[in-house]
């Protein structure tokens, strides 16, 4: 296992704008054979760092979103079924789910918003994270090839259909926090990932607009990066037309407090006139 990684060369490779802090982070866990926990708004970057740390360290990486609806034997793996009838429960007959495939080939499994995940296919991690096994009925233990880890993200608790994870659970993390990045990095990103090829002004305002959405009272849960993407792409298509592009991108991106009393029109009406506003005050 590396003792040490390149980050600036595995930013570059990933396309990934600072983050230095939380790829070290996510790297000296997985280098110590510890489990990281990602946890930070929708839009930061949680999956693409830790994918990026993955290839780094020349590591698998399996990908599970969690769900409330989600099965220990979807997570575990599950025998054949019509095999089963015809020859009983036999090895070859056993479908691996991802927990299982990234034991086996000594990959990362990484679960994606885990405190989505019922309670029982949490506890199932449990002996995967304390003794890198799990048991499996009618096919026995499953010993974990070396390299395996468990990373896994979180949105905070503040988050609508979220829920929490057991403390049992959470003592077998190490949690690597992050936020949103600050304006010049969120204007390198969308320089970075726009389709198309939006001028500097237009990029600065639609990341000022994003930034606002976090801010407002009126809004519970604000817009990511992404959003502020969307937004310089459609208003580069839309001669410049800030409202029009906000209108398209931004309702399904945000959560207003209270949208029965306050109508979303008006909340970005208002936000893209202050945006403008700003534009054309002299400094």
């Amino acid at each position: 296992m590396a003792a040490t990684l390149d980050l600036d060369h595995i930013a570059h490779q990933h396309r990934i704008v600072g983050r230095r802090r939380e790829l070290r982070a996510i790297h000296a866990c997985l280098a110590t054979e510890r489990h990281p926990l990602l946890e930070g708004p929708v839009g930061v970057g949680k999956t693409a760092l830790a994918r990026a740390v993955a290839d780094g360290m020349g590591r698998g990486f399996v990908r599970v979103d969690g769900d409330g609806r989600y099965t220990e034997s979807k997570l575990v793996g599950h025998f054949d079924p019509p095999g089963v009838l015809e020859r009983g429960y036999q090895p070859d007959l056993f479908i691996p789910g991802p927990l299982v495939t990234a034991m086996q080939q000594g990959a990362l499994l990484f679960i994606n918003e885990l405190n989505r995940m019922p309670e029982g296919v949490q506890n199932v991690l449990l002996p995967a994270l304390d003794e890198g096994i799990v048991t499996v009925p009618h096919l026995g233990v499953v010993t974990a090839a070396p390299g395996f880890a468990l990373v896994a993200t979180q949105n905070p608790a503040e988050f609508v259909a979220t829920g929490h994870l057991s403390e049992a659970l959470l003592d077998r993390f190490e949690l690597v926090r992050l936020d949103y990045q600050d304006a010049l990095a969120e204007a390198e990103i969308v320089h970075q990932e726009a389709r198309r090829t939006p001028d500097d002004a237009l990029v600065q305002a639609a990341v000022a607009l994003v930034r606002a959405t976090r801010e407002d009272p009126r809004i519970r849960r604000g817009a990511s990066v992404r959003a502020a993407i969307a937004i310089a792409d459609l208003a580069t298509v839309l001669d410049g037309d800030m409202r029009a592009a906000a209108d398209l991108a931004l309702p399904t991106r945000i959560e207003l407090a209270d949208a029965r009393r306050t109508p979303i029109g008006e909340v970005l009406g208002e936000l893209v006139d202050a945006i403008e506003k700003k534009k054309r005050t002299p400094r």
